[in-house]
């Protein structure tokens, strides 16, 4: 069937009978006149609507001028015999150059590593493909170097995408005829999406209660668990059929480390931990760390391979919208590589999003629905891929293995699944936290850290310094991976979502640890490492910081020097010449050693003021 008129100008009468030609094929295939994929500009088969509301999309949008073959109205996906023939040549000179495999070296390949080649020669082929001059005789432009510095500027100006097709159209039109600048922004997308830049727009339950994802779930309306509905509601209370109420987007693991390997440098700065690092004990890479040091002696064959990969994962809430008035909270999940050098691994190009979690409310502790799709790629990234080194020219299986996850105190209860709040707050304590209620600061505050002292240090002995007690505890042993594992079996049968209830704690039971059993367990090593979630620094420090010069300064808001705590201190029998003398008036407040007068006060701001300027900070 001809297709040349996608390019016609949508007045003519071509364009008219071409539009009235796609409706009728889909109806010939099956497709019901009230949800047709809409192949206009701006849905770009992301919605379906009427027949006529697509009539009118393509009237006043245009239509996707690549799309020829009508893939999402019925017709075969396959290609023509000339294109099949272009493509079988190209991709067996781009295996040729490939690093010249033998041809035994691939009769011996298992299906899915053959399979794996393929998508790797396939990421050649287009990369060799798009580096064609941008227009007959360009000797300074290609295709891909123009698109990638169009598609920065796009996203370093927010640019939007019916603004960057426009953009795209003037260019074309600019340029010399016989260009290859695409003509709109999804075949930009198309471009990008075969570098491996492609991701999944996966339907979510408004609750959190499950992703419409696989065999059970994908074609359904309704939520199994609280029966919401799969589409967004208008302020009447209908559903906006193919509008989703809540979307995750997974951006694919394995594609793009794939396209790390296939960059000469980056595979070689991939072994930079092994080949180039200083060992001499120090601790100067996460290689030095007890936990890496701990994986190589459990698992040797993983250890042999120095390209296998060593990743963290981090996740924190953040408003997109700047807007103090705005309550709107997304989840992006982070993972960085820790194979390449301290002055790389952190840098922005190699710290992957691999989850975006939409709003407008947090996932809070079923942030475990929203992992299934990454956490389904570590568990094939355990069992190895088959890679190719453009560095080495070889190929190889590639392994990788989760170390910890990084996040901020909350964030760390809702991927643990540790209660971070009451009596058994912390994470390493567990039921051995020894804390304490403040009836007067109204809050719990965990004490009995001279527990971590030696056992003759004078500080145990010091009862009027701390809280009129000698103490004579020992610290507590953290919990193992494999004991943590046991001791959360019982909660298997927790329900995720915002409107499912769970068990309360009942007076004269035990007090909860644990809320969930974390979705990590699923990874067939995770209870075997010592160390399975930290806390980031810059948390810490900034925390820690402020309270410590809020107090010293003694600055409204940031003090925690105040008299509600002086009454709990002296109900406590602490320091009890700082009771305040008359309750309310803060002027009646005892002053303690940690009170700076005016002048104290100056000598710190000044003695600051000089460090920075003496460091270059200002």
């Amino acid at each position: 069937m001809d297709r040349s008129w996608l390019k016609a100008d949508r007045r003519t009468k071509e364009y008219k009978k071409g539009v009235e030609d796609l409706l009728i094929f889909a109806f010939e295939n099956g497709y019901n006149a009230e949800k047709i994929s809409c192949p206009c500009v701006n849905c770009a088969h992301s919605k379906s609507w009427r027949a006529q509301i697509v009539k009118n999309h393509l009237f006043q949008n245009g239509i996707d001028q690549t799309y020829t073959r009508w893939i999402w109205h019925g017709e075969n996906n396959s290609v023509e015999s000339s294109n099949e023939t272009d493509t079988s040549e190209s991709i067996n000179q781009g295996t040729s150059r490939m690093g010249e495999r033998d041809e035994d070296d691939d009769d011996d390949m298992s299906s899915d590593e053959s399979s794996d080649e393929t998508d790797t020669s396939d990421f050649i082929n287009h990369v060799k493909g798009e580096h064609q001059p941008l227009y007959p005789g360009c000797g300074r432009y290609t295709k891909m170097k123009a698109l990638v510095q169009l598609y920065n500027l796009k996203v370093k100006h927010g640019m939007s995408d019916s603004c960057f097709s426009d953009i795209l159209l003037l260019l074309g039109s600019l340029l010399p005829e016989g260009n290859n600048i695409p003509s709109s922004f999804n075949e930009a997308k198309k471009t990008l999406c075969v570098l491996g830049m492609g991701y999944e727009k996966i339907h979510a339950c408004p609750n959190n209660c499950l992703l419409y994802r696989g065999d059970l779930d994908e074609e359904q309306t309704t939520c199994r668990v609280c029966k919401a509905s799969r589409w967004k509601l208008n302020k009447k209370g209908d559903e906006l059929d193919g509008v989703p109420a809540k979307v995750l987007w997974y951006f694919l693991l394995i594609p793009r480390l794939r396209n790390l390997f296939n960059t000469p440098h980056i595979a070689k700065d991939m072994t930079w931990h092994d080949t180039e690092r200083q060992k001499d004990g120090k601790m100067r890479h996460r290689a030095d760390s007890i936990t890496w040091k701990e994986v190589d002696q459990k698992w040797p064959d993983f250890a042999s391979e120095t390209r296998n990969l060593r990743l963290a994962l981090s996740s924190d809430g953040f408003n997109p919208f700047h807007g103090n008035r705005t309550d709107y909270s997304s989840w992006p999940v982070l993972l960085s590589i820790y194979n390449l050098p301290p002055w790389l691994c952190m840098k922005r190009r190699y710290i992957m999003l691999c989850l975006l979690i939409s709003g407008p409310t947090e996932p809070g502790n079923d942030i475990d629905v929203f992992l299934q799709p990454l956490i389904e790629d570590l568990q094939e990234l355990w069992c190895g891929k088959q890679m190719y080194d453009t560095y080495k020219k070889e190929s190889f299986m590639l392994r990788g293995i989760l170390l910890w996850t990084i996040s901020d105190y909350p964030a760390l209860g809702n991927l643990s699944g540790n209660v971070i709040k009451g009596y058994n707050a912390c994470t390493i304590c567990i039921d051995e936290t020894k804390a304490t209620s403040l009836v007067n600061y109204r809050k719990t505050v965990i004490m009995r850290h001279r527990r971590w002292l030696p056992r003759n240090h004078p500080y145990r002995r010091q009862k009027s310094a701390f809280d009129n007690t000698m103490e004579k505890g020992v610290a507590p042993v953290p919990l193992t991976g494999e004991e943590v594992f046991q001791r959360v079996q019982h909660l298997r049968a927790y329900v995720f979502g915002k409107k499912q209830r769970q068990p309360r704690w009942k007076k004269g039971e035990p007090r909860p640890v644990w809320k969930k059993v974390s979705i990590f367990f699923q990874l067939e090593y995770w209870e075997f490492l010592p160390v399975r979630h930290v806390l980031d620094v810059m948390h810490i420090e900034k925390n820690i910081c402020e309270a410590l010069v809020g107090t010293l300064l003694n600055i409204p808001g940031k003090t925690k020097d105040r008299e509600s705590v002086r009454l709990d201190m002296a109900e406590m029998g602490i320091r009890t010449e700082l009771r305040p003398k008359t309750p309310g008036k803060k002027e009646k407040v005892p002053l303690a050693s940690w009170n700076l007068t005016h002048a104290e006060k100056k000598t710190v701001c000044s003695s600051f003021l000089k460090m920075k300027l003496a460091d270059g900070f200002c």
